[in-house]
């Protein structure tokens, strides 16, 4: 954070609020800590409340889902019964904001006005938080979360974490160096800037510029437990292996990105630490942790329902391959998200865990690192595009291909092409490509594929 952004009053306030919010979230951690050990009956009881509540209140206020929960009593319903819903898109959230939001005091112009005018991550008069996202699939989203739903979503991320550090407390000063985009509008700062043992301290390490520059700063934080995304964790790794990095992390936590299996044999290798994968989303929080004892991840079914559904939205049996996977998340009032297609599918783990968690368990959600872009010997990430484009108010959707010095962008809005060019070219600077060839054209429309429907983000050089 910059001199004259912490001078800032507003800034002072947020860290007043903030430090309240975190009192919240470390009282609720104790009962989420103890949720890991309800039986599947107590899960289901949850559940099945949980959802009856978040429909009775959309349905009253969401005029959006009061049309899509006309046929069904919110009072008697299972998550069964969420099948013969229709199924909630990306383009339906941000096309119908207004129709969804459940408070009369905020919409989608004083969402963007708050994005545009904030100096650093800010509460809007209700404690709600505005965030926005281009993500995995390039959409650009602008989401809220209420308080509640904060607590609830940092509590899912951290509690699995919070157990062990319970069960085998740390000796001696504990540091979390959290691994992230460092600044607003991304949602995973706030919500990974969270201690999970009495007395540890935090450091947010951006991630955006050159890996040289991580990797000092982590050097100089020492950190006994390291939180971020997969890919540069696993470079963090494969650097300790080689010499060039001095710690000793006792638990390591990751996100954003698929945990592939170079990058976790690499951690295993460096550091012999338990790994907890985190599987999420902004509209929807926490889907998934690992626990570090078994396959896969724990679904955080006390506060998220799963469905695993055939291209018309009918659920299959588990046993069965799906076309996708719809959330319903439990937790967020201000704007629910019912049968949201999260665009990821998911594989069933049958067996128990050796955990002995009755919570049901996803294989580790699959991908490959061919979003990068390499340049000779320079890699440049995707996330250097995601900063720009997928965070710009006027661009809705993008798709960026690899040229020989540069890349080619198509950009769906109304975009000014002189700045965005100028941003995308200043961020591969800092990646170490200096002066790459960017060309931006603007179009009504990206063309997906005709069977799966789906979008190569980026498109590198072959």
């Amino acid at each position: 954070m910059s001199q004259s952004v912490a001078d800032d009053p507003s800034v002072a306030a947020y860290r007043r609020l903030r430090a309240a919010h975190l009192n919240e979230v470390t009282a609720a951690l104790d009962d989420h800590v103890g949720r890991l050990d309800w039986s599947r009956e107590q899960i289901d009881r949850h559940r099945t409340a949980r959802l009856r509540a978040l429909l009775g209140y959309a349905r009253e206020r969401s005029p959006f889902h009061a049309e899509r929960l006309r046929g069904l009593d919110p009072a008697t319903a299972t998550v069964a019964d969420l099948a013969t819903l229709p199924m909630m898109t990306k383009q339906d959230a941000q096309e119908n904001w207004d129709a969804i939001v459940t408070t009369r005091d905020l919409d989608r112009v004083r969402a963007e006005r708050i994005l545009a005018e904030q100096t650093w991550f800010s509460y809007t008069p209700g404690g709600e938080q505005i965030f926005s996202s281009g993500g995995s699939s390039g959409v650009r989203g602008v989401y809220v979360w209420d308080w509640q739903f904060f607590v609830s979503a940092a509590c899912l991320a951290w509690r699995t974490q919070a157990r062990e550090e319970q069960r085998q407390p740390s000796t001696g000063l504990s540091r979390l160096a959290v691994l992230s985009a460092g600044e607003p509008p991304h949602a995973s700062t706030p919500l990974f800037d969270v201690p999970t043992a009495p007395g540890m301290e935090t450091v947010v390490i951006p991630v955006g510029g050159p890996f040289d520059d991580v990797l000092a700063a982590v050097a100089a934080a020492k950190p006994t437990h390291l939180f971020g995304y997969a890919s540069v964790i696993g470079r963090l790794a494969r650097a300790a292996s080689r010499g060039e990095l001095s710690i000793s992390p006792v638990r390591v936590s990751t996100n954003s990105e698929p945990l592939l299996d170079e990058d976790r044999q690499a951690i295993r290798e460096a550091w012999a630490a338990p790994v907890h994968n985190l599987w999420g989303s902004t509209e929807i929080g926490v889907q998934a942790v690992g626990c570090a004892h078994g396959e896969g991840l724990h679904i955080a079914e006390d506060e998220v329902v799963l469905e695993r559904v055939d291209e018309n939205g009918r659920p299959v049996a588990p046993d069965e391959p799906a076309v996708r996977t719809l959330a319903t998340g439990l937790a967020n009032r201000t704007f629910p998200f019912i049968r949201y297609d999260l665009g990821d599918q998911v594989t069933l783990l049958p067996d128990p865990c050796p955990c002995g968690s009755a919570f049901a368990r996803v294989a580790d959600i699959g991908g490959r690192r061919d979003d990068d872009f390499r340049y000779g010997s320079i890699t440049v990430p995707a996330s250097a595009f995601r900063y720009v484009l997928g965070t710009d108010p006027r661009i809705s959707e993008y798709q960026v291909t690899q040229t020989a010095c540069g890349a080619d962008i198509l950009a769906v809005g109304d975009p000014d092409v002189g700045h965005v060019t100028a941003a995308v070219v200043a961020a591969l600077r800092v990646q170490g490509l200096a002066d790459a060839t960017i060309r931006i054209q603007v179009v009504e429309r990206l063309q997906r594929l005709s069977g799966s429907g789906k979008l190569r983000r980026f498109v590198p050089l072959r």
